[in-house]
């Protein structure tokens, strides 16, 4: 069974989801073993697909903080969880945050269809209801953050066109990197991303992308990372808004995988119990 790409909400990896919000406990990366040199050569394409397909379990639980930080080094920090759950070609995640007062409960929702499509739905306790995120809103901000609603969904590999370029080490772990251009008939805010993908596990470690002009206008990076439950995941983020001089870091509190999640929980009634 193909299981979770939870980098992405955010997460948030971003080439092909922004779950990078499913994050864990922080720790320094470690140096890799010796099988990153020795892995066969791949095409971009099949890179692609490896990370879209990289094993993340049947589920996950996570509560993580975010700092929103301005060009002036102003700082707003919130803490919110995740829930993931795999049922099989599709993924259900929600998102609830919890502090503080101004954004508490707060949630949204993604849900995944077998056509490729996602639907995606936002709550706001002072509304009292869900409204649902259409296609011409998805280039906005995910309340406030330098992440966007199509950044908070996975990326369908057969919908980007995939072109290799060689490889780099970053911060000591040997990347394969490839660059990723969207197809004329992807529904899409990005010309362009390019990707640094660890070799050993297939998560994106950094990202850079372009916007429909050409601008490089945001940049993603994987800060800390570890194993958690035998899953390699992401423990610390950021998200730079270049044009803007605004950042969003993750930090991971928590994370526990495969605890069997209730369906439920990824439901709009459940949504709105707040």
């Amino acid at each position: 069974m193909k299981k979770l790409f939870l980098a992405g909400a955010l997460a948030l990896g971003l080439l092909f989801s922004m779950n990078s919000i499913t994050l864990a406990g922080p720790q320094h990366p470690a140096k890799l073993p010796d099988s990153a040199n020795i892995i066969s050569p791949l095409s971009a394409r099949e890179i692609a697909q490896k990370v879209y397909d990289r094993d993340l379990g049947d589920d996950v639980t996570t509560k993580a903080s975010m700092a929103l930080i301005s060009r002036n080094g102003r700082t707003r920090v919130r803490e919110f969880s995740t829930y993931s759950k795999d049922y099989g070609p599709v993924i259900k995640q929600m998102v609830r945050f919890t502090t503080p007062a101004d954004i508490a409960g707060t949630g949204f929702l993604s849900i995944e269809n077998d056509d490729g499509s996602t639907e995606q739905f936002l709550y706001l306790p002072a509304l009292g209801r869900t409204r649902r995120i259409v296609s011409s809103q998805k280039n906005r901000s995910f309340v406030n953050t330098d992440f966007t609603y199509e950044d908070m969904q996975r990326r369908r590999p057969e919908a980007w066109k995939y072109t290799s370029n060689g490889s780099e080490s970053i911060d000591n772990t040997d990347c394969f990197i490839i660059t990723s251009t969207a197809k004329t008939e992807t529904d899409t805010a990005y010309s362009k991303i390019k990707s640094w993908i660890m070799k050993d596990f297939f998560m994106p470690l950094k990202v850079e992308l372009w916007d429909k002009k050409g601008r490089h206008t945001k940049s993603y990076k994987v800060l800390r990372f570890k194993k958690i439950q035998d899953i390699m995941t992401e423990t610390e983020v950021v998200m730079k808004n270049l044009k803007k001089g605004h950042q969003t870091v993750i930090k991971s509190i928590s994370v526990t995988y495969n605890q069997n999640l209730t369906d439920n929980i990824f439901s709009k009634r459940h949504l709105e119990e707040w």
